[in-house]
């Protein structure tokens, strides 16, 4: 594990590894950790592994927004922090500046902790900007921001993450951290340098080739019949198949998903791997599409047989 004392910032082995570390480092058990519903099937799992209880927010369709107000309801005397990701897996949702700011203000008000998840931070679409809620007054010195090259730069299996976080939360993060993965590969952490230090034009082009993907394959799966939520940011697309599940007499959304590869031959994941409460995602599937315009066309073809 490599350290910048100066920045605080804490290297670990991929994004995932590197919110359960910081879960690890700023939690005690008793306390609670409100996470916004759906959400990366590791937040709330990695919430009770460090003892900790998630209290689940919904994000409700089209727009995936929250109550402010059950939001504010759902901060107990017990609450430690707010995680949130985005933009969002696997909704697509990027967080608008007011909905930051609402959850900045609660954070000031309760001397909470915002762990965000900002691995797609340069994958946004339609013009929109990703705002760090660490860059909002006063949240810099109580914000964990986590994030890793492997969505920007096309590497997942490198597994390299990063926090960045006040010095004192920093040095705790760091010391789960090594019990963890103990660290990240030294030479795929200079392979990341140099990704890091590419210029904007790579990050301009990276935008425009995901948003042209979103749209091909959201145009088939719309075809197709799938009641979809048009992602802003991420590369997901997340769909409602209720009417699916009663047409071809399939019980749930796994079920549907094994069906789609049997009977059609693309594979989905399952909406309910995305709440906790399992019953919200019954009816939901989601799409994944950083893949070639080829094999996105040949799914799409495949999806559209639904319809014959």
């Amino acid at each position: 594990m490599d350290v910048d004392p100066e920045r605080n910032v804490t290297v670990c082995c991929g994004s995932t590894e590197t919110m359960l570390s910081t879960l690890l480092a700023v939690l005690n058990p008793g306390d609670e950790v409100i996470v916004f519903e759906p959400f990366y099937e590791n937040y709330g799992p990695g919430c009770i592994i460090s003892g900790a209880k998630p209290v689940f927010v919904p994000l409700e369709p089209p727009d995936f927004g929250f109550d402010p107000d059950r939001l504010a309801r759902a901060v107990s005397t017990r609450t430690r922090a707010i995680v949130f990701n985005s933009p969002n897996n696997p909704t697509g949702k990027v967080f608008s500046r007011a909905e930051l700011e609402t959850i900045a203000t609660l954070c000031r008000e309760h001397d909470l902790l915002a762990i965000t998840d900002e691995i797609y931070e340069h994958i946004v679409y339609d013009g929109l900007g990703h705002t760090p809620i660490a860059t909002l007054p006063g949240m810099a010195e109580r914000t964990v921001t986590i994030s890793g090259i492997s969505k920007s730069y096309s590497v997942t299996g490198w597994r390299i993450g990063y926090a960045i976080a006040a010095a004192e939360l920093s040095d705790g993060i760091r010391r789960a951290h090594d019990f963890v993965t103990v660290g990240a590969p030294h030479p795929l952490q200079e392979a990341a340098v140099v990704a890091l230090g590419l210029p904007g034009a790579y990050y301009a082009r990276l935008r425009a080739e995901y948003q042209a993907r979103r749209d091909l394959l959201y145009g088939y799966v719309e075809k197709a019949g799938f009641v979809a939520w048009k992602p802003q940011g991420a590369y997901y697309i997340l769909t409602d198949v209720a009417h699916f599940l009663k047409q071809y007499g399939v019980e749930d959304d796994a079920a549907f998903a094994m069906w789609l590869i049997k009977r059609v031959g693309v594979a989905t994941v399952p909406g309910s791997s995305f709440y906790a409460h399992s019953e919200l995602g019954r009816t939901k599937i989601r799409f994944c599409f950083p893949k070639t315009d080829d094999v996105l066309r040949d799914a799409g073809e495949r999806l559209l047989k639904l319809q014959s």
